[in-house]
């Protein structure tokens, strides 16, 4: 929604890098040197949906919330329909399969759509995206969550918030702003977590395990293959039961969990490309810069160089 989400609008900052085998298009976040890797759309969904086709479908390799101000309609997430309805905030996680549909339905609906990476919120910068769904920072992106709904009176409150970060993302030179953008961006994820309900489901003791092993391992040169005969399974069933479960197959899930480590340290070491590379399992640093390049439209050294001069 928002951002290549229920809208590609106007500002999106993301790109198709990959498609999926059932022909779905996945969206990854477009760094930009020297900015937060975050953006805030807001958007009417006359003019978001005007050029897409019908039920569009895709993914992201990043994470999105939407606040519907006004207007009704659905759309669909992993194949199960979602009302949409002034007032409800909405989740979506990486992985995720976005549907829309019946876009005549949404003409008069305005929302805001917030996309954003991990590393824009100083509390998640080192967290592993194995323990994503673990996180209270993230509780309304779990599964068992995915939406909730303001009361009346706060709703004043999100769009004042929300009018905010896109102020400030607006001149991010500006004295404070890169404070001002990471507290902002937490305080929608605290107001969010707490639309999320009390009891989170139980964790699906498969991909426990499957996560287990990954950490266990990322920093060695194991593949999906190693993993999955680890465990005692096939690549190919253990592919499509993780991307069942969870949006993601097994080799994004071991990739995503290295690039993290990288990026940590990338912002707090000042260890050759080499050294980094060895470290997160990966063959050296040239292999390091083509799939980082390839993954984030930057290379190491200036997403290094960026991010030190954005903190």
């Amino acid at each position: 929604m928002g951002h290549s989400s229920v809208g590609d609008a106007p500002g999106v900052r993301s790109r198709a890098r990959t498609v999926r085998s059932d022909g779905t298009p996945v969206y990854r976040y477009r760094q930009r040197p020297g900015l937060p890797p975050v953006s805030v759309t807001r958007f009417d969904t006359e003019a978001a949906h005007s050029r897409l086709p019908p039920d569009h479908r895709h993914a992201h390799d990043f994470l999105v919330l939407v606040y519907v101000e006004e207007g009704m309609g659905s759309f669909t997430v992993d194949g199960v329909e979602r009302p949409l309805r002034a007032g409800e905030v909405h989740a979506l996680s990486p992985g995720q399969v976005i549907g829309v549909a019946a876009t005549a339905e949404l003409a008069r609906g305005r929302a805001w759509s917030v996309a954003f990476t991990p590393d824009a919120v100083p509390t998640l910068t080192s967290v592993s995206p194995l323990a994503w769904a673990h996180h209270p920072l993230l509780a309304l992106f779990a599964v068992s969550a995915g939406h909730g709904r303001i009361a009346e009176p706060d709703r004043a409150n999100w769009s004042a918030w929300l009018a905010d970060l896109a102020d400030e993302l607006a001149d991010p030179d500006r004295l404070g702003a890169s404070d001002a953008i990471a507290a902002l961006l937490t305080r929608l994820l605290v107001a969010a977590a707490r639309l999320a309900p009390c009891a989170p489901a139980a964790p699906d003791p498969l991909v426990e395990r499957v996560f287990a092993e990954i950490e266990a391992t990322f920093r060695e040169p194991v593949s999906a293959t190693d993993v999955a005969r680890r465990l005692g399974y096939t690549p190919g069933h253990l592919t499509t039961v993780l991307r069942r479960r969870t949006g993601r197959p097994l080799l994004e899930w071991i990739t995503e969990r290295r690039m993290t480590e990288v990026r940590r340290m990338l912002r707090e070491t000042d260890l050759p490309l080499d050294a980094v590379a060895t470290r997160t399992g990966l063959r050296d640093a040239t292999y390091l810069v083509r799939r980082f390049r390839d993954r984030y439209g930057i290379t190491p050294q200036r997403w290094r160089r960026a991010q030190r001069a954005w903190s």
